[in-house]
Order: structure tokens, then C-alpha cells, then sequence
């Protein structure tokens, strides 16, 4: 059946992503590694596996196989990068992977940043408000003539700043924000009403050595400390400069790291539910620095436990 260019009309999902769901990389394992750890998260209860797009796998296609592994496990891009393809692509792999998963995908688009786009892709880093704006438009009456699937493949975007909320709260399903805090949670959930999804990232380490734990943070938080997006949001709730000095200040380091015993841990994740955060994206820093999920945490946490 052929899809016109009709304009489509935002429909809220009925998929169940549920309340605890697993973000991290799994560049650093074989397939089958990979389809592994996917079976336990999924064998623990949690709703749903986020995975990044950066300069490792093509995350469309490491889903698609993971939904040939896994049979409830709710697969999502956190995210995908607008710059990486066009609206049409877009609009493929969001009928194809929601298709092929059996109703098990989530489309988690975001803006990147300038140097993963301009500096290693070599595109043109547009306005980012306004280049989400142009593809979740041309998204909208994308031609597509494969099989549809039962029901759309939910999108939600990668929003940090009151403009990127409300643009999600407006066009997709919800929200995807990463270094953030539960007061950015609430910030967000006021921007984006009461029916959106709010999916934000909490990064997790097991250990009550504070040193260790922040060791660990500054280690994992390097990178993203020199890029303008994040320090800009942190900014505006309530960080300064001197917060980004010497790796980040352990203000920020814990802030952005939910580090302790369980207890802790769970309060921070009980944080941002509080909030207004209806799902919230586990990551499980490995003790040992090395990427990928701490499998400890994510047994220790499992949903179908509780």
C-alpha cells in the first residue's frame, strides 16, 4: 500500500515502555555478546534498551538484530543523528524497524554536536532548533510504500532547552534528555504537559568510595564536558564555569552520577519518577572504566524483582 504525503496526524502511543528501562553501549561486545545482554535486560524486567549512535555500530541495524533475539524488549535510538540522513531515511527505518520488531521500537532522534557533525562527518551543523523542526516536518509526508506496521514507531527527540521540549511536546512523543537532573525532570515535565513521554538518563555506579565513584564519573564525563549543548544546559540549571574546571567539580560529577549503595541509587532513580519522568533510561557505569553495562546493576535493579 502506498503511504500518501498527506500530513500525519500525532498520536499518542500505546506502547509500554514501562517505568525502568536500560541506556548503554554495546559497541564493545560481539553480536552475540551483545544478544546476550539484551536477553537478560530483557529477562530482568526492564521496559526498554536504549543505544547511542556515535562513531561505533549503525544503531538501526544492531536493533533489527536484536529484535530477531529478544521478544518483549522494547528497542529504542538514544539517538539517532538528524545530520546522518535524511527525512525520508527517517521515515524508512521508523516503518522498517517498527515492522520488523513487531511493534518493539522506538525512534530516539536528537541534533548531536557540532564537532560529531562537522568535524567527523563533515556536514554543515545547522540550527539545531530549527533543523529538527525542518525533518520532523518532512518526516510528516515522507513517501514510504512498504508494509506498514500495525502502529507507528513512537519518536521522541534528545530535548535539553525549553525550545527542544516544546517542540517535542508538540511533534513527537515525548523526550530524551541526557546529563541532566531531577530538577531538570520537572523542568521538562512542566514543558511538556502531562501525556508525553519523559525518558531522561541516569547514570549509575555502585560504590560508596566517593573518590572511586568520581574518578569513574570525570573519566565517562570528559568528553561530553567540551561540548557546547551540555554546558549550556548545565548552565541554565544552575552550574557555572568553574563547575566544568579540572574534569567537573564533584557538585556536577554528583549531580550527574548516582553513585552509593542500592539505597542511594534508587532514591536518585525514585528522584526523577517523582519528577514527573515516566520511564527513566538506567546507565550502569562498569566499576573497571571499561564501556558497556554493569550487569551487576542491572540485576540488582531488575524490575521484574520488585
Amino acid at each position: 500500500m502506498v503511504r500518501t504525503r498527506d500530513k500525519r496526524k500525532l498520536e499518542r502511543s500505546t506502547m509500554d515502555i514501562g517505568k525502568l528501562g536500560c541506556w548503554t553501549f554495546l559497541d564493545t561486545m560481539t553480536a552475540d555478546e551483545a544478544a546476550d545482554v539484551a536477553r537478560k535486560i530483557e529477562g530482568w524486567g526492564y521496559g526498554a534498551l536504549w543505544v547511542p549512535e556515535a562513531v561505533g555500530r549503525d544503531p538501526f541495524a544492531l536493533l533489527t538484530y536484536l529484535a530477531t533475539k529478544t521478544e518483549r524488549l522494547v528497542l529504542a535510538t538514544g539517538i539517532a543523528n538528524i545530520f546522518a540522513r535524511d527525512a525520508m531515511s527517517l521515515r524508512a527505518l521508523q516503518q522498517t524497524l517498527a515492522e520488523l520488531s513487531r511493534g518493539r521500537f522506538v525512534l530516539g532522534l536528537g541534533v548531536s554536536h557540532k564537532p560529531m557533525v562537522a568535524d567527523l562527518r563533515g556536514h554543515d551543523y545547522a540550527k539545531p532548533l530549527s533543523t529538527m523542526q525542518r525533518v520532523l516536518e518532512a518526516m510528516s509526508h515522507a513517501l514510504y510504500v512498504g508494509p506498514p506496521p500495525a502502529e507507528e514507531a513512537p519518536i521522541v527527540i534528545g530535548a535539553l532547552r525549553p525550545k527542544m521540549l516544546a517542540l517535542a511536546a508538540e511533534k513527537t512523543q515525548g523526550a530524551h534528555p541526557y546529563n541532566v537532573t531531577p530538577e531538570h525532570t520537572a523542568r521538562a515535565r512542566e514543558i511538556l504537559g502531562p501525556d508525553r513521554w519523559l525518558c531522561p538518563d541516569q547514570k549509575v555506579i555502585l560504590t560508596t568510595d566517593a573518590a572511586r565513584a568520581r574518578e569513574l564519573g570525570r573519566q565517562h564525563l570528559a568528553t561530553y564536558l567540551g561540548l557546547p549543548n551540555y554546558r549550556n544546559n548545565w548552565l541554565s540549571i544552575g552550574f557555572d564555569e568553574a563547575d566544568f574546571d579540572g574534569g567537573g567539580s564533584d557538585r556536577l560529577i554528583d549531580a550527574m552520577f548516582a553513585w552509593g549503595d542500592e539505597d542511594a541509587i534508587g532514591k536518585r532513580i525514585r528522584e526523577h519518577h517523582d519528577a514527573g519522568a515516566n520511564h527513566v533510561c538506567m546507565q550502569p557505569i562498569r566499576s573497571d572504566g571499561e564501556m558497556g553495562p554493569d550487569l551487576k546493576v542491572l540485576e540488582i535493579f531488575a524490575p521484574n524483582k520488585n
